[in-house]
């Protein structure tokens, strides 16, 4: 299992990771979650834990640009539990709602997957295949029904003689 990878934070707001021996910037620290890399951010003179306080920064300068995904409610309604005596029980809601959604995500692209994953040709020799072999059952039973109305037909009828 790989080490959790350590990136001290300056008081000049500046980012060493100690991985590669390097100044990072908060994009680098951002493209370190979207890989899934194990991480936490300290403070270079206390060890404090900042890797919080570094991914809620990420999270405002993302906000700023483009489409924001917090409305002004829902950050509202968040800070309203701040002191509330269901604070603890919040964040643990919240994760485990967005597990949620990220399960049912993942679900969804995998059919939308099982289905766009194959060629348009392909998908149509599929459809093309069911519906000939559905036709084939209709015409074998409407032949099937046709043989036994004729056979039915011919013991009931009377003989050329005129005699049944």
């Amino acid at each position: 299992m790989a080490q959790t990878r350590i990136i001290k934070k300056y008081p000049n707001r500046r980012l060493y990771d100690t991985e590669i021996s390097s100044y990072i910037t908060l994009e680098e620290v951002r493209q370190l979650v979207l890989d899934g890399d194990a991480f936490e951010v300290r403070d270079a003179k206390t060890g404090e834990d900042l890797t919080r306080t570094v991914l809620l920064q990420i999270i405002a300068e993302h906000e700023g640009h483009g489409q924001p995904m917090f409305t002004t409610q829902l950050l509202s309604q968040v800070i309203r539990f701040y002191g509330d005596s269901m604070q603890g029980f919040m964040g643990s809601y919240l994760e485990k709602s967005l597990q949620i959604f990220l399960d049912q995500q993942g679900k969804f692209r995998s059919q939308l997957n099982n289905i766009l994953g194959q060629t348009p040709w392909s998908m149509l020799n599929d459809m093309t295949e069911r519906n000939l072999d559905l036709w084939k059952s209709v015409q074998d039973n409407f032949l099937k029904s046709a043989a036994s109305a004729a056979q039915a037909q011919q013991a009931g009828a009377p003989k050329k003689d005129g005699k049944p």
